[in-house]
């Protein structure tokens, strides 16, 4: 297969250009990219870290709605007709 120049020059042409293709895939999905001076550097998304706060947010929820239903000593009940009792006096 690369018994002559010519197939050799193919093969490692197509061999590099695959792996620029792979590197600036694995890139993309890591969000990495090379600025002008030819430093690599981390892409940060402000909408990104808007979600992952709000994300947080909902976990913390979530964790409190948890306890609410699982609620074996009917606590919960016996605040809520606690609050009622002081809305009437």
């Amino acid at each position: 297969m690369f018994d002559n120049p010519f197939s050799m020059v193919v093969a490692i042409v197509l061999i590099t250009a695959i792996a620029g293709v792979l590197r600036a895939k694995y890139k993309a999905e890591h969000g990495v990219f090379d600025d002008d001076k030819g430093e690599t550097r981390l892409i940060r998304d402000p909408d990104a870290d808007r979600m992952r706060e709000e994300i947080r947010g909902l976990k913390e929820r979530i964790v409190v709605l948890e306890r609410i239903a699982t609620d074996k000593s009917n606590r919960l009940e016996q605040e809520i007709e606690a609050l009622r009792d002081e809305r009437q006096h």
